[in-house]
């Protein structure tokens, strides 16, 4: 019986993958008008053909994995990106499920999202493999607060491939911890994306003395475009901005005015700095393994778009650290690069004064993972609070 599905055996398949039981996928089938696809034909089918689940997570199990998922990750992520987050914890399950389930156990939340719906137009873009372009940009909706994030993408696979937040834009950190990191990790790409931001001089600076080590050398190293033409990456940052900086950024505007906080002060400046960038940071790296983890339709999963990582790898040696690099650029061109950029000034004389500052704050807020739970799902009062009592500790130990 199950031979007679053999014509339609990529319908079969992607009904599997899409996590639909073997009754679902006969009913499909019928729908079709496909003959012969009872259940049991299609059960047959999908065992002859070694389509198995790796393990069968039951309703239960999916509905309390989705609550404490919606908990860690708020009201934004549909079936898609929750499917893509649960994922990347270890817990397998179809779209179709995923969905039924986000539908049925947060109703408001359920309805935020239909409210919030919205088409993107397409553009037309080609990659031809891994390794082929790497996009980088930077994202500062939370700029008047001092939390900048970078990320690099991959323009085939669409993997993000490395990320930073950081308190104000710096050609040093970006390189360390974006494009060496993402080098290091996949291998050396032919060519680099960015906008015309004069942070990313060191990057394209390295990127230009690699250039002879890539598996293309005939396309240029770099390109400079408008921010609006990154496309790869700019489409990213919606998904950052509504699921990390919108929520954020709403609780801190609403200290702002009821008063409680002076951005003119630069110990002010530093404080919410430094709590803000811990706490997006945190969900920007939600954000990052979901994307991963999700299928895009029509293209696949990212990360097994990016299994086989750069044609080009290089040595270790080939890599200096930001300092190094910094020190070559310099030298070479003659420019001079910003090596530590600041926002507000640092209150503590001592590191045993930040040690000792850290530490009190620790004690009363030890995870700021439950700071960043409460905001995404809009409950502001935890994380004002807490900023507030860090206000307060630091100010105890000002010089």
């Amino acid at each position: 019986m199950a031979a007679g599905l053999e014509d339609h055996h990529h319908i079969i398949k992607q009904l599997f993958e899409d996590g639909k039981t073997h009754a679902e996928i006969s009913n499909t089938l019928r729908q079709l008008g496909i003959k012969r696809s009872s259940e049991m034909s299609v059960r047959r089918f999908c065992i002859q053909h070694q389509l198995r689940r790796k393990r069968h997570v039951s309703d239960a199990e999916l509905e309390t994995a989705v609550l404490s998922s919606i908990h860690k990750t708020g009201p934004t992520y549909g079936r898609k990106f929750m499917t893509g987050y649960l994922s990347s914890v270890g817990v397998k399950a179809g779209e179709s499920r995923v969905g039924r389930i986000l539908r049925e156990v947060h109703q408001p939340y359920y309805e935020l999202r239909c409210q919030g719906a919205r088409n993107l137009n397409p553009v037309p873009y080609h990659a031809e493999y891994m390794g082929h372009k790497l996009h980088l940009d930077q994202n500062e909706k939370l700029g008047m607060f001092g939390v900048t994030h970078v990320l690099a993408i991959d323009g085939f696979s669409s993997k993000i491939v490395a990320v930073s937040t950081m308190p104000v834009k710096n050609n040093l950190i970006i390189y360390e911890e974006v494009y060496r990191k993402a080098v290091a990790n996949n291998g050396l790409w032919d060519q680099i994306r960015v906008d015309h931001g004069r942070e990313f001089y060191l990057t394209l600076y390295m990127q230009e003395k690699l250039s002879q080590h890539r598996h293309n050398i005939n396309r240029l190293p770099y390109v400079q475009t408008t921010s609006s033409k990154n496309l790869r990456v700019e489409r990213i940052w919606p998904e950052v901005n509504n699921r990390v900086n919108y929520p954020v950024k709403q609780a801190l505007v609403h200290l702002l005015d009821q008063e409680l906080l002076d951005m003119q002060d630069s110990i002010t400046k530093f404080c919410v700095s430094n709590l803000a960038c811990q706490v997006s940071e945190i969900g920007l790296g939600r954000v990052v393994q979901s994307w991963n983890a999700h299928r895009i339709p029509g293209r696949g999963i990212p990360n097994e778009l990016a299994a086989s990582s750069c044609a080009t790898r290089i040595p270790t040696e080939l890599l200096p650290n930001a300092a190094e690099a910094a020190h070559m650029y310099e030298e070479e061109l003659g420019s001079s690069l910003t090596w530590v950029s600041a926002f507000g000034s640092d209150p503590f004389l001592s590191e045993q004064d930040r040690s000792h500052a850290e530490h009190v704050f620790g004690e009363r807020f030890p995870d700021m993972s439950v700071l960043f739970e409460t905001v995404v799902n809009n409950d502001y009062r935890m994380f004002q609070e807490a900023l507030l009592y860090l206000l307060s500790v630091s100010g105890r130990h000002a010089r």
